[in-house]
């Protein structure tokens, strides 16, 4: 099975099904309250998930104690499987999102979907109908990680798609948290102006591709973009979707599960409600997030599923949420930065130890003597196209970005604190992290304000004759029993 033939999650799983290492499965029974996560988190969790964890196979879990549906998860939580799903190579998948966005395809709409082969309508429970896992015993309670949501403006018509946390806080009830700028809170707001609902459907168990395109944020996919077009660019076909029963919205087609709903207007629920926890689930940065005071409230009219459907969730931090934060952060710094000063940015990796969003390695090539500086120009332009982007790395083209020993190396040997760093202070950034508070700095103003900051770890155009790496003779490998 080749990758341009996975459609869904099912061809997925078939897929890396037919690759050693990377799909596990078990048929011991697991509590989803705690203990699914936990066993993850060993499994293949990743950075920044406490020691102990490491990048390993995704996991499907056959026999969810109390549950008929088996849950996946971790498919997306290694760049390795991911560029495997997606046809490319590792370090290239920055670029092949940035290609599939310059040739996006619509999605279409079709008649009949396998999402529909089961329609459940009120009364039902959604607490015992499908194991929603919760991550840790201070959790807020159990969420749906892993689900795309899908709603319209209101008054444009336009469509947007964004994974969401959504907590399930009653039998047809969910609370929804939107990070600011999220554009179906916008279309949540204007809709709540109108003293209106908004209709949505949420999407769960889907071709990594869809995932991964819908993980694109602004300015590179401004309001009214569709990010779907961009996994149907990255398939070469289109997404295919479907009109929900039960509301004035669209699913997609080939999903395991969908809940379809409202967002009610002028209702709020606090987010620990029924654990008084205090805490909501593990976020991306590895702290246990703060529950929020007042948050919307999905009521869902309808669930539809597949025959015999699968859940798909994800470990809150870890390399998971990397892959499908970062790799489009990739594309975006790619793309504005080759549009402001072509040819210079040779890659980009946004780390893991920044949970996909707070860190940004990039590969600098100064050709000339006036190309210096120009890797700082990088870097601004970088903070531009991710406003929650933190610390950005500046390495030369002769370093594995790749390879955190590589760029702590540069840091070393080509960087001076003194001169080498640049501090861009009293900037918004990324709400999450705890860093940012006037408690942690009296720099900070309010909450979420940070401190930008450029390491610049590349050597000075007029000393590059002084730090060339240690040249080795090439050899073939081969002839002394290795593969490559």
């Amino acid at each position: 099975m080749e990758a341009h033939e996975i459609r869904d999650l099912r061809t997925a799983l078939e897929f890396l099904a037919g690759i050693p290492g990377h799909l596990a499965s078990t048929s011991e029974p697991v509590d989803p309250v705690a203990e699914l996560a936990g066993v993850y988190r060993l499994v293949g969790g990743g950075t920044p998930v406490a020691p102990g964890s490491k990048i390993g196979p995704a996991m499907v879990f056959e026999k969810v104690k109390g549950y008929s549906m088996p849950v996946v998860v971790g498919l997306l939580a290694s760049r390795e499987r991911t560029a495997l799903l997606l046809g490319t190579r590792p370090e290239r998948l920055g670029f092949h999102l940035l290609e599939a966005l310059n040739r996006a395809v619509a999605p279409v709409v079709v008649e009949e979907a396998p999402c529909q082969d089961v329609v459940l309508r009120p009364p039902f429970d959604l607490r015992t109908l499908i194991p929603a896992p919760t991550n840790t015993l201070k959790d807020a309670g159990p969420y749906f990680n892993m689900g795309l949501v899908r709603a319209a403006d209101p008054e444009t018509g336009e469509a947007d798609v964004t994974i969401h946390r959504l907590c399930v806080q009653g039998p047809d009830r969910l609370s929804i948290f939107f990070a600011p700028g999220r554009h179906i809170d916008a279309f949540r707001a204007k809709a709540e102006a109108m003293g209106k609902p908004l209709p949505v459907s949420i999407s769960m168990g889907l071709d990594p591709a869809v995932y991964l395109a819908a993980c694109f944020e602004p300015p590179t996919t401004p309001q009214g973009f569709d990010e779907l077009t961009v996994a149907g660019g990255l398939r070469g076909r289109p997404v295919e979707l479907v009109r929900c029963v039960s509301v004035a919205a669209s699913a997609l087609a080939r999903a395991e599960i969908v809940l379809e709903g409202e967002i009610l207007p002028h209702e709020r629920i606090r987010e620990d409600v029924q654990t008084d926890t205090g805490f909501c689930m593990p976020e991306f940065p590895g702290y246990l997030g703060t529950a929020q005071a007042a948050l919307p409230v999905i009521r869902v009219t309808a669930v539809t599923h597949r025959r015999d459907p699968i859940l798909q969730t994800i470990v809150g931090p870890g390399e998971e949420h990397t892959c499908l934060a970062g790799i489009p952060t990739e594309a975006s710094i790619l793309r504005m930065v080759e549009d402001a000063m072509p040819g210079k940015l040779r890659n980009v990796y946004c780390h893991s130890a920044g949970g996909g969003k707070y860190l940004a390695i990039l590969q600098f090539c100064k050709s000339e003597p006036r190309d210096e500086g120009r890797q700082r120009q990088a870097a601004l332009v970088a903070f531009a196209a991710f406003s929650e982007l933190k610390h950005v790395v500046l390495v030369d083209e002769d370093v594995n970005i790749f390879d955190s020993n590589d760029v702590l190396w540069a840091m070393t040997t080509r960087y001076q604190g003194d001169v080498s760093t640049v501090f861009v202070p009293g900037v918004r950034c990324h709400p999450l992290d705890p860093s940012q508070t006037p408690e942690f700095s009296p720099s900070i103003s309010a909450p979420g304000v940070s401190c930008k900051t450029i390491f610049d770890c590349t050597v000075p155009y007029r000393l590059k004759d002084k730090f060339r790496r240690a040249e080795f003779v090439e050899v073939d490998l081969r002839k002394f029993g290795f593969r490559e």
